[in-house]
């Protein structure tokens, strides 16, 4: 692939990749995401908390082309996320909660769906694969099928297909929801690996606050589709006290509390709980 940045639009300040202007989605009454502005820049993890019903999905929904904005704008890689959908979708990779990777298939199998739907040209395929698998730690469990994989293998394998085009921008909707701690921090030494190898720009949503602290350059707190409080972990903890958690900042900024809490069909069931729930 070429340059994905090379014909970037200018309009987005040249450090940016993310960028929303009033971002607002309304259903019927309900206003989900309520005039929304966030710069994400180049290189960027940056992460999107609140509780269940805040705007998280809904906003990366619209990020990603998948649902049009009530009113505002935003561009993702240089490019408008109306005018220009297409061009956005060629630039990035999306995780969803919900399980994208199809279990009666082998792990090498879905990447070889992945690469087609992505239209990756026929001799780049096999060398792209292999790459990804490599990567995410996956090469010994390749032509196994999904079904029999870990919940952590599992969404290895779906971070593996998101990369398969080296997007610009790679996005994560609760990447480690129902993972046992160890699995957790493999796909956390996987997501930095991301940033540090590949310069990708990365945006995730999250409940697990510590998830937040360890990989996040900057993140936003959303509350009744509001923007609560943005900007660094550290600072944000450091202007509540010196001794202040993550934790500390989201009930302030919030009002609550957050909590949190395989095999193949133990991940389907979490993930589907969690997106039926907001």
């Amino acid at each position: 692939m070429g340059n994905p940045n090379q014909d970037r639009k200018s309009g987005l300040a040249e450090d940016l990749t993310i960028q929303t202007m009033n971002l607002t989605r309304t259903f019927g009454q309900q206003t989900a995401v309520d005039r929304v502005n966030i710069n994400v820049r180049h290189g960027q993890i940056f992460g999107l908390l609140g509780p269940n019903g805040a705007g998280k999905s809904t906003t990366i929904k619209m990020l990603t082309t998948l649902l049009a904005p009530t009113s505002g704008a935003a561009t993702v890689a240089g490019f408008n996320i109306v005018a220009e959908p297409a061009h956005v979708r060629r630039r990035i990779g999306y995780v969803p909660q919900m399980l994208s990777a199809d279990g009666a298939l082998t792990g090498r199998e879905n990447l070889v769906l992945s690469a087609k739907l992505y239209r990756m040209p026929r001799s780049e395929r096999a060398a792209r694969i292999d790459e990804a698998l490599k990567f995410m730690g996956l090469e010994n469990s390749a032509e196994k099928l999904v079904k029999t994989y870990s919940g952590g293998m599992i969404r290895r394998l779906e971070l593996a297909q998101a990369m398969l085009h080296h997007p610009t921008v790679l996005f994560l909707d609760e990447p480690t929801i129902g993972l046992d701690p160890v699995a957790k921090r493999i796909v956390w030494d996987r997501l930095l690996d991301l940033r540090r190898d590949y310069n990708m720009t990365v945006l995730i949503t999250t409940h697990d606050m510590e998830e937040a602290d360890q990989l996040c350059d900057e993140l936003a707190i959303l509350h009744e589709g509001k923007i609560a409080v943005i900007g660094r972990p550290n600072d944000l903890k450091t202007a509540i006290s010196p001794t202040a958690t993550l934790d500390d900042v989201f009930a302030q900024s919030c009002g609550v509390l957050i909590t949190e809490g395989g095999n193949y069909r133990d991940v389907r069931q979490t993930r589907s709980t969690v997106t039926r729930l907001g």
